[in-house]
């Protein structure tokens, strides 16, 4: 079509109708959104809880020396023990845990705490050669009861754990056992190693060699030392016997927790249903009364 000129049509401007056309559509969409929310049944939750916890102090008393490389458990005595404290530590959650390093001195390694994350980073950092090299099972427990001694808590514990015989240190592990029966601390001994032989790593003119050599633990003296206590001595020949132990002391020393809790359901879906309904009618009387339609 040929027009000669637009000049009539430049001052026709567009009808608020034409710029509303896609309301119906809108208020369509709008409707069926809100009624797939209503039809999901949104809920508001709202829940207390009251814990009221016995909580049990525990240190872990741990043989670094190097004979705890040995490898009659996998990869070593030193790495399964330490891989079987941090699930214990896991299993824990109520208690506070100290970690303590013993071979021919001992140190603590971490003091009481709850923090597991912390508890667990400082367990791997142990590695046999951090002390002089011997085993000092009566310094050991000594370090463990003196950071238990001022504990407030009604159940203190020590889990010792060695492959050794004490050969060294200025306190007998009897008479630290007295000193953690004064304390109110129970102890609880593990001995470490196969029975028999076991290779160990020897630093030979070739290198480092694995060599049998004899397993000697002083059950002896870790069973008396449980007993004075009110503990108990166990014996690890392997990983899985290793991992049963703590299984079995984590039954012994369970946290007594009494746990009161609520939750409230609020269906919050009505909202939703109601909007579906305000939107569907305004569709419609738009359709009517500003479109001139019918829907």
């Amino acid at each position: 079509m040929l027009i000669s000129s637009i000049q009539a049509l430049q001052g026709n401007n567009r009808t608020f109708k034409f710029r509303i056309r896609h309301l119906p559509f809108i208020l369509r969409l709008a409707t069926l959104t809100a009624i797939i929310i209503a039809l999901a049944r949104p809920q508001s939750t709202s829940q207390a809880e009251n814990v009221y916890t016995e909580g049990i102090d525990i240190v872990l008393a741990m043989d670094i020396s190097s004979s705890m490389l040995a490898q009659d458990f996998h990869p070593n005595r030193l790495d399964a023990a330490k891989d079987v404290a941090m699930q214990f530590i896991a299993d824990r959650p109520s208690d506070r845990i100290g970690v303590v390093v013993f071979a021919g001195e001992s140190f603590t390694q971490c003091p009481l705490t709850t923090d597991r994350v912390a508890i667990i980073n400082l367990l791997k950092d142990i590695e046999s050669g951090l002390l002089v090299d011997g085993t000092a099972i009566g310094n050991g427990l000594a370090t463990a009861v003196n950071r238990l001694k001022d504990s407030k808590s009604k159940s203190k514990v020590v889990i010792l754990l060695t492959d050794g015989v004490n050969n060294c240190g200025e306190v007998p592990p009897l008479t630290a056992a007295e000193l953690a029966k004064t304390y109110g601390i129970r102890v609880y001994t593990i001995g470490v190693g196969s029975m028999g032989t076991a290779p160990y790593p020897v630093m030979t003119p070739f290198g480092v060699q694995m060599q049998q050599m004899p397993v000697e633990i002083d059950e002896g003296i870790l069973k008396e030392t449980a007993k004075i206590t009110g503990g108990a001595y166990f014996r690890a020949t392997n990983n899985t016997k290793l991992l049963d132990i703590y299984k079995q002391i984590n039954l012994l020393e369970k946290t007594k927790v009494e746990v009161s809790a609520y939750n409230n359901y609020k269906e919050e879906y009505t909202l939703f249903a109601l909007l579906a309904v305000l939107f569907f009618v305004l569709e419609a009387l738009s359709r009517i009364f500003v479109f001139n339609k019918i829907p």
